[in-house]
């Protein structure tokens, strides 16, 4: 995100620095590379002098998503001579909170939770952005996204990674090959998922194991339905407590999600019956896709990053998606999506310029060369998006005409949101019926 828009001329610059590679600058460790000052290094200039200053970071994000974190901020570590020291954990939502409590915060924490920032602040455990961070996000991201960490007057993060969440997988070699046709709505759909059944492959596959996070999937799935059937204001109206967790419209929508889910004769390909899903890791899940054992998976738009070594993503590839089919047409075509939020729990000086350089056009576009990754930052180029799913994710998040939602769970207090919700949904797998699972949800949220 532009610090403003007398600074066009050093945006240019970074784009410059870009384009000349990613090694441009240097060695990667906590000192400036000899190419500081350079030509290529001008766009960083601002953030003026970091040598051998250190800035620690928590999230969830890990493995080779991990590996491209640290490839994307290379440059800058190099031409500013900061080290970003970056953890991700697979108990994140979990650990974040006792590290903090513990007094052994991170500088800064990329968090997918609105709920769980707005319970830091309430906490007085974060700090608000510095004014060039604000200025760099309000340059970048819509207002929508800005009001998500925006809390009683004060913006406390800008969005770093997004995604849409809206998407069904499938391989389209495999459909050319069966003669099947990607659906354009619930009712095809199902129709498609019966014809798979019948031909002996159980047509979804899914999981929703992720550590201490366990559940978080199949509350996408409630959240994307109740979109589609109930429309997006009583959406708003769900996620802030409006009308109860257990209203008879999220009870509908929880139902027909469970006509898939809870359908032995759709779930879950590739590992078991229904109660499959709730041990099978979220990484794992869609992968039976690849050997013809499954042929759907909802998921999102990060699940890219999950496919097996060389498998082609592509509209005539291996693997690709199509939009999660809207079910009434009055309610239109609703995208569900999240995203993290880079917020600080210090302030000093070097803290405040890395969150100001993740809000930035130049991270956005340094991050997403190096593929499979989406954000809402407007200064994103498409031509530097190469994952065909990722490009059609970052249009649907660049046109103001789409109907954005972001993640109910996330959206909740975190007791709720990453506690009960996601605890609910594994009960739910396991057996229970919807209205106990939604009338217990609903009594925990104080």
């Amino acid at each position: 995100m532009a610090f403003a828009r007398s600074r066009q001329a050093l945006a240019i610059a970074g784009v410059l620095g870009l384009a000349l590679g990613a090694t441009a600058c240097g060695t990667g460790n906590d000192k400036k590379s000899s190419d500081a000052g350079s030509a290529e290094c001008a766009a960083y200039e601002k953030y003026g002098d970091l040598d051998g200053k250190k800035v620690t970071a928590y999230s969830s994000i890990r493995d080779i998503e991990a590996d491209r974190l640290a490839q994307s901020w290379k440059q800058f570590e190099d031409c500013t001579g900061v080290e970003i020291d970056h953890e991700g954990s697979g108990e994140f939502e979990a650990q974040l909170p006792v590290r903090v409590q513990g007094g052994n915060a991170p500088d800064i924490a990329f968090i997918p939770q609105p709920g769980l920032i707005k319970r830091f602040v309430d906490g007085n455990n974060l700090k608000p952005v510095a004014a060039a961070t604000k200025a760099e996000a309000e340059a970048n991201y819509s207002p929508d996204w800005l009001k998500y960490t925006t809390i009683n007057g004060q913006f406390y993060g800008a969005p770093l990674g997004s995604n849409v969440k809206s998407f069904v997988w499938y391989s389209p070699k495999t459909f050319k090959e069966k003669g099947w046709q990607t659906p354009t709505t619930w009712d095809e759909l199902i129709k498609l998922s019966d014809t798979i059944a019948a031909s002996g492959t159980k047509p979804w596959c899914a999981g929703i194991e992720s550590g201490d996070a366990t559940g978080w999937p199949a509350t996408d799935w409630i959240e994307d339905v109740l979109l589609r059937t109930a429309g997006p204001e009583v959406y708003d109206q769900w996620t802030t407590h409006g009308i109860p967790f257990n209203d008879p419209q999220v009870v509908d929508a929880l139902n027909r999600a469970g006509t898939i889910l809870k359908n032995d004769k759709y779930v879950n390909g590739g590992f078991g019956g229904v109660k499959s899903i709730a041990t099978t890791s979220f990484q794992e899940a869609g992968v039976p896709i690849t050997t013809g054992k499954c042929a759907l998976h909802r998921q999102a738009s990060f699940y890219a990053n999950q496919w097996p070594e060389g498998t082609k993503v592509a509209e005539d590839g291996d693997v690709f998606a199509f939009y999660f089919p809207a079910i009434d047409a009055a309610k239109g075509k609703p995208v569900l999506g999240g995203g993290e939020f880079v917020a600080a729990f210090t302030d000093r000086p070097e803290v405040q310029a890395v969150q100001t350089y993740l809000a930035s056009g130049e991270y956005a576009n340094s991050r997403a060369k190096i593929g499979d990754w989406v954000s809402a930052n407007k200064k994103l180029d498409l031509a530097n998006v190469p994952n065909p799913v990722d490009k059609l994710s970052v249009g649907i998040l660049q046109d103001p005409k789409t109907v954005f939602r972001f993640d109910g769970s996330d959206l909740m207090p975190a007791a709720v949101g990453n506690g009960t919700f996601w605890k609910g949904m594994v009960d739910w797998i396991n057996g229970k019926d919807t209205n106990t699972v939604l009338n217990g949800i609903e009594t925990t949220w104080k």
